[in-house]
């Protein structure tokens, strides 16, 4: 291949995929590569994700972020183009639901769904009895409201979204190499060469960091502290033969669950209770944690989990920003060259389409232009001032 690059873009998942896509868009003949160490996908993030859009976050960058997304995801094949293969991605708009038992969970709801409204999206904050209304199978005792956004939430197919980027970033010039990155070479405030496993030593103009929990790694390859770690989660399909409610939103439970339709079953998760760092080789389920710590909250939630089997289940990892749970994206300071997008904490997929696009903007222009992305930026890593997410999921 050609010894030099003018874009390379570590970690060839839906970020770096996107983000390579938009690149050529935008400047046709630039000479962009993307290193993904699997190529397979098996234990990306983007694989084992449950796929899911919403609107409501605490942050209005965020409802921006998804705003975009969930857009771009409706019409992905007219968006993508032919070249991307892909006629749709399915999304199945049943929308979020946000559940709290507290008067100061229902006053937040209401102050954060008048800020989501202003910016497009649909969310109604309900009580009890109009959730018990639409909703009737659901037992809702400790419940005194839930936010649910009406249009524009819901779920989609992850992989679909993946392979139609690559597909149509391919089409357009990118080069993605089945190779991982095994150090940068770096003059003063520039990085300008990548060293690889298997193709060696090539030349760059910029880079971008995009390879989710091995983020961190490559960023210590520039000198860098990232605050990102991989995080295990264990996530079940269960069957539930007495509750079948394919209309249900994806139910954001303040006991510390979720849920959702699947298949005529169902898929909930929850997040331990010892959550800590694990090792990016540890790919074991916590097969204790549906009897331990969900069935009971399900049972108690809704007529129907009386009775239920667990069918199947996997484990993904978040990367997970132990500063603040929100993605860390730009042009790293002292650098030139180095850009980061990483972090997102289980939110990347959703927001691929405009972190793809903003990172491209920044890196062609040195600026944003669709939505301004700085309050995500790195300063506030380096400064240890945390841009707190009040609806981490």
């Amino acid at each position: 291949m050609d010894a030099n690059c003018d874009v390379l873009i570590v970690g060839g998942a839906v970020t770096g995929a996107a983000t390579a896509w938009w690149l050529l868009g935008q400047r046709p003949g630039l000479r962009v590569v993307v290193a993904e160490k699997d190529p397979t996908y098996a234990r990306a993030a983007t694989a084992l994700s449950v796929a899911s859009v919403r609107q409501q976050f605490s942050n209005p960058v965020n409802v921006k972020i998804s705003r975009f997304g969930v857009d771009f995801i409706r019409n992905f094949s007219e968006m993508i183009g032919p070249e991307g293969g892909v006629p749709s991605l399915g999304l199945k708009e049943n929308g979020y639901l946000f559940l709290t038992g507290s008067d100061i969970g229902r006053g937040l709801l209401e102050e954060l769904a008048a800020m989501q409204r202003s910016l497009g999206a649909a969310t109604e904050v309900l009580d009890r009895a109009a959730l018990a209304a639409r909703f009737p199978w659901m037992r809702l005792d400790d419940v005194l409201a839930g936010s649910i956004g009406t249009r524009d939430e819901g779920w989609f197919d992850n992989m679909g979204l993946l392979n139609g980027f690559r597909a149509a970033a391919r089409a357009r010039g990118a080069r993605f190499l089945a190779d991982r990155v095994v150090g940068l070479d770096r003059e003063g405030g520039r990085i300008t060469g990548a060293r690889l496993a298997e193709a060696g030593r090539i030349g760059v103009g910029a880079v971008l960091c995009a390879a989710g929990t091995g983020s961190a790694e490559v960023c210590r390859m520039a000198a860098i502290a990232l605050p990102v770690e991989p995080r295990k989660r264990t996530v079940f399909v269960i069957d539930a033969p007495n509750a079948r409610h394919p209309e249900a939103p994806l139910i954001i439970d303040h006991t510390g669950i979720y849920l959702r339709p699947e298949h005529g079953g169902w898929i909930t998760a929850t997040v331990p209770d010892d959550d800590g760092p694990c090792s990016e080789d540890d790919w074991d389920p916590d097969h204790a944690q549906f009897e331990e710590a969900i069935w009971e909250k399900l049972y108690n939630r809704a007529e129907g989990f009386d009775a239920v089997k667990v069918t199947r289940f996997w484990v993904g990892h978040y990367d997970y920003n132990t500063l603040d749970q929100n993605a860390i994206l730009g042009l790293w300071p002292g650098y030139e060259n180095f850009y980061v997008a990483a972090g997102f904490s289980g939110h990347g997929l959703q927001q691929s389409p405009a972190v793809g696009r903003g990172m491209a903007e920044l890196i062609l222009e040195g600026a944003y232009r669709t939505i301004d992305l700085s309050p995500l930026g790195p300063e506030r890593v380096l400064a240890g001032r945390p841009f707190l997410e009040q609806a981490i999921v």
